[in-house]
């Protein structure tokens, strides 16, 4: 009896709270029925390098929004504030790029059907909407511990032409150099290879063709197999002995280190090289001979075009930098990226690991790096998890800015990478560029001070509590440097590398050096830290922060030479600051100059142009990072509708493919605004780089920057086609209109490479991506169109895509007219760019006026 009447009292309260609970989410107003649009009004406002934009907030839902209560929170770089005296919000910064408004006495309750316009500065230009506020979310003041998020913001195109965007005649005179070539003349072999014949005498492959193979290259001819698995839907048999017809795996001594040989006769493929890698790479060219066709459903046979090819890379450090740490990616994303960066004899992956905004790789014994570093979402204290950060919204567990890798994920990309002789070079940002490993400590630091243990909790511990410097970073944060001075920093560093060192071991995965950062530590850390005091005091050599950044890559490089490993890093790794006529200059740093430090320089604008040269002809090995011709988050145009950043300029397909290496000053074209620019005048004086410089020069990398990168299909988009002019340039040999001498000559043999190149992307290699490792979702270029004698002439940028157009307004599908000459029809004309797979690009519209 007393249970039942328990279970009724229980029953009885579930459901009073039930319903008082229903009353109150019937009565509260719901974040989601927050509408936010945004619009820029004045892209130059008072004739200055400023931006008026207008935030319009609508109430969707069916009861008020009250007049306070709550906060906004929301992402943006630059900072927003409110024009009018006495605006209705007024906005405040968190940290990073998190913001929040708060109404003001002037907020009035926003009934529903209400809108509320506020009118926002900020400072700098708008090109595309990179510079949009994000990511909104309301936080009520009843309880401060939880978010909401808001409607999706809209944003509409602005329609003054205070930016010289693109135009589709633009694009038009950009393409006129590209000549079609047919794809019988194309080299079938990407990257073009050193030496190249084609015989007319085709190989026909089928599932019943043996990979005989010596027992070298077993590994090699596996994979080879897995893909005509693909092909045929039946995977061929491998064996080390045969006769008759067959592919052949054969090694051959006195080839360099990555060479291979290739020769496809009717009776049989031969693959010879001196190494797995060799081999490897030989398979790779065999793969780009298939007809990209041939992946789009199993074939009973293919036919693989005579060829005798002769080839090595130019350098040997052929890169591609993923950022996951501002947003991740998942492992299958990594592997299939491994997949496309092998299929064009990419041999490093650059894994950037951690950052501010995230800690990606899970350390045994330190959990808090991913479980507080490794998340994002609403916080009061960081305790849990990190503060959201580039849009990522207030839920931890439903964010591109959430996620790691465990221990078991990470050895699994080494091994698929080994396999595919791919090396993994894992970056562990320090000193700057560190906060999700200093709030991890943090969060370390503050459990085991509750359990007692106030040694442990210091052990791993990255900043002084009594540190009170006042810095920003470029990124906008206050709290993001490692303190150099704290032995427990050293510790710690020590313990990672430890841990990675025994996943690459436990992977078979070979390992030579771990970059260790060294990016962009604003002025003002470490100048109020008694740890750093103390440490200056004991060393009367270090007396400031240029000693302190000596003394700590110093430190790091003894840790990193002590487990046989040398140091990688950023340029600022190797450079230290000194004056010259007045003014404090960056120049190579003398004490580190003999010491195998491998920098990847980024910077080669404002002054900095000549860089990576300096550092190369000082003694440092250089991997050519150039922001202007490699950063693939950059975007590609000067269109609003274009993703991307471009503080470093817009980076297209032919930037990378133009990229001199050993000259880049001479084939710049543009500068950061994509005005023309005279290199002989801009460069005049810069240092030009020595032989000894160039025997410093040992690769070429393409960063993929990811604040701006939420999902894979983005993140395919900016890497994609881009990323394979990079892979040319970083395996083919020099080409000759590189060195000409005379202008003319030059201009007219670029235009001829060029022309081969997109050919060979837009007829070969991009079709080939549509299915290749499931897919990729590359970018399909915009039109160039130009009206010229009352018609309309178009073109694109990689033949082989189709254009198709309509004349009725509506925009072009799958069945509209393809595009094969002149249009003469008048009005409002749009086309659109498709690929082999009909996949489209963004509509170009041109107006044909009547006669």
């Amino acid at each position: 009896m007393k249970k039942t009447l328990v279970g009724l009292l229980c029953a009885l309260f579930v459901l009073l709270y039930a319903n008082a609970f229903a009353q109150e989410s019937k009565n509260q107003f719901d974040p989601k029925k927050l509408q936010l649009n945004y619009e820029v009004t004045d892209g130059k406002y008072q004739d200055k390098p400023q931006t008026l934009a207008v935030l319009t907030l609508t109430n969707n839902g069916n009861v008020p929004l009250p007049a306070s209560g709550w906060t906004l929170y929301f992402h943006s770089f630059p900072a927003l504030k409110p024009i009018a005296e006495n605006a209705p919000v007024k906005v405040e910064h968190v940290n990073g790029d998190l913001r929040y408004l708060v109404p003001t006495d002037a907020f009035k309750e926003l009934a529903p059907g209400a809108s509320q316009r506020i009118e926002l500065l900020s400072g700098g230009q708008v090109v595309n909407d990179s510079r949009t506020p994000h990511g909104f979310y309301l936080v009520w003041d009843n309880d401060k511990s939880k978010g909401y998020a808001t409607a999706p913001i809209s944003v509409k195109k602005p329609d003054q032409p205070w930016v010289d965007w693109v135009q589709a005649k633009d694009i038009y005179a950009q393409n006129k150099v590209i000549t079609d070539i047919p794809e019988e003349k194309l080299t079938k072999v990407f990257p073009t290879p050193a030496v190249y014949h084609e015989t007319g005498q085709p190989f026909t492959m089928t599932a019943t063709v043996p990979i005989v193979t010596d027992a070298a290259f077993l590994r090699e001819a596996d994979l080879l197999a897995d893909h005509f698995g693909t092909v045929f839907g039946k995977k061929p048999v491998i064996s080390m002995l045969g006769t008759g017809k067959a592919i052949r795996l054969q090694q051959k001594k006195g080839m360099g280190p990555e060479a291979y040989e290739l020769q496809v006769s009717p009776q049989e493929v031969v693959i010879a090289a001196s190494t797995p890698a060799g081999a490897f790479y030989g398979t790779q060219s065999l793969k780009t001979l298939i007809p990209a066709a041939a992946l789009a459903k199993n074939q009973t046979s293919v036919s693989l075009p005579g060829v005798r090819v002769s080839d090595a890379p130019r350098f040997g450090h052929r890169a591609f930098m993923m950022d996951v740490s501002r947003n991740f990616q998942s492992k299958e994303q990594v592997l299939k990226v491994l997949d496309m960066m092998a299929l064009y004899k990419l041999n490093v992956l650059h894994f950037h690991l951690n950052d501010d905004e995230g800690w990606r790789l899970e350390i045994p014994g330190l959990p808090e790096l991913t479980e507080v570093g490794g998340k994002r979402g609403h916080t009061l204290d960081e305790k849990n998890h990190l503060q959201p950060s580039l849009g990522s919204g207030p839920d931890a567990n439903k964010t591109s800015g959430s996620g790691h890798y465990t221990k078991a994920d990470y050895i699994e990309i080494l091994k698929y990478a080994t396999e595919r002789h791919i090396k993994v070079i894992p970056e562990i940002e320090t000193p700057g560029h560190a906060r999700a490993a200093i709030k991890s400590m943090d969060a370390r630091y503050a459990r085991l001070m509750q359990e007692g243990k106030p040694e442990e909790a210091k052990r791993y511990l990255l900043r002084d509590l009594e540190d009170q410097s006042v810095y920003r970073s470029v990124q906008n944060w206050n709290d993001n440097v490692i303190n150099v001075a704290l032995p427990s920093t050293y510790t710690f560093l020590e313990k990672v590398v430890d841990e990675i060192l025994a996943m690459y071991q436990e992977a078979g995965a070979p390992i030579q050096t771990i970059h260790m950062g060294g990016d962009e530590v604003p002025n003002g850390v470490w100048e109020k830290s008694p740890a750093v005091n103390a440490l200056m005091a004991a060393n009367p050599t270090i007396k400031g922060k240029y000693d302190l950044w000596d003394y700590y890559f110093g430190k790091v490089n003894d840790m990193l030479n002590a487990r046989k490993l040398y140091l990688s890093g950023w340029e600022e790794i190797g450079l230290t600051r000194v004056e010259q006529n007045g003014k404090k200059v960056y120049v190579p740093n003398q004490d580190f100059k003999g010491k195998n430090f491998h920098v990847d320089v980024w910077n080669n604008l404002w002054g900095a142009e000549d860089l990576a040269y300096r550092m190369a002809n000082a003694g440092y090995k250089v991997v050519l990072t150039n922001a202007s011709n490699l950063y693939l988050d950059l975007t590609y145009q000067k269109a609003y509708e274009e993703p991307g950043l471009y503080w470093a300029g817009y980076l297209d397909l032919d930037k990378p493919f133009y990229f001199i290496p050993f000259d880049y000053m001479k084939n710049q074209k543009v500068d950061t605004n994509n005005d023309p620019i005279n290199p002989a005048v801009v460069y005049k004086g810069k240092e030009r780089l020595t032989a000894f410089g160039r025997s410093n020069i040992v690769g070429l990398q393409a960063p993929l920057w990811s604040e701006m990168i939420k999902t894979p299909e983005r993140l395919e988009y900016m890497l994609l086609p881009k990323l394979l002019g990079l892979a040319e340039r970083a395996w083919a040999p020099d080409p000759a209109w590189a060195t000409e001498p005379n202008a003319a000559k030059g201009e007219a043999a670029y235009n001829q490479a060029w022309s081969a190149f997109v050919n060979v992307l837009g007829k070969r290699e991009l079709p080939r991506l549509s299915h290749y490792a499931g897919g990729f979702q590359y970018r399909i270029p915009t039109a160039g169109a130009v009206v010229e004698n009352g018609r309309v002439l178009a073109n694109v940028q990689l033949p082989g895509f189709t254009i198709r157009y309509t004349t009725d307004g509506t925009e072009p599908g799958e069945k509209s007219p393809v595009y094969t000459g002149p249009i003469s029809d008048k009005g409002e004309i749009k086309l659109k760019v498709f690929s082999p797979t009909g996949r489209s690009g963004r509509v170009v519209t041109v107006v044909n006026k009547a006669s």
